[in-house]
């Protein structure tokens, strides 16, 4: 279920937190509202070390587990093409603001990432 929200574009995770308004590409996987499974790519539109918010058409409610294959840019890989993999829990879903019915998602990080090189296996 969606929530109407005051909060400023950058999410409260509880504490003040360094966070930075990086466009990455990003593909979201995970189950949504109904519990079908579902792939779909957005740009995140916020991260720090401790979660992130991003924009995305599935329905997804508070407490769903998603997992984040984030696209770092290739300066900060050696020209490489690397994937920041990480999973988190939904701590808050945004009503959409106009008729494309997007949703503002927030999501705070569980410990455990990876990067890996970009392997077809995770998309």
């Amino acid at each position: 279920m969606s929530k109407k929200s005051i909060m400023a574009d950058v999410p409260d995770f509880g504490y003040d937190e360094q966070g930075f308004n990086i466009p990455l590409q990003t593909l979201i996987k995970g189950k949504n509202a109904s519990g079908k499974d579902f792939d779909e790519r957005t740009v995140l539109s916020y991260i720090s070390h401790n979660g992130s918010s991003f924009w995305m058409a599935n329905p997804v409610t508070v407490g769903n587990e998603l997992k984040l294959i984030i696209d770092l840019p290739p300066k900060l890989s050696e020209d490489k093409t690397l994937k920041l993999i990480i999973r988190g829990r939904v701590v808050f879903v945004e009503a959409p603001k106009n008729k494309d019915h997007r949703h503002r998602v927030s999501l705070k990080f569980e410990n455990k990432y990876m990067i890996d090189d970009d392997d077809p296996k995770l998309s």
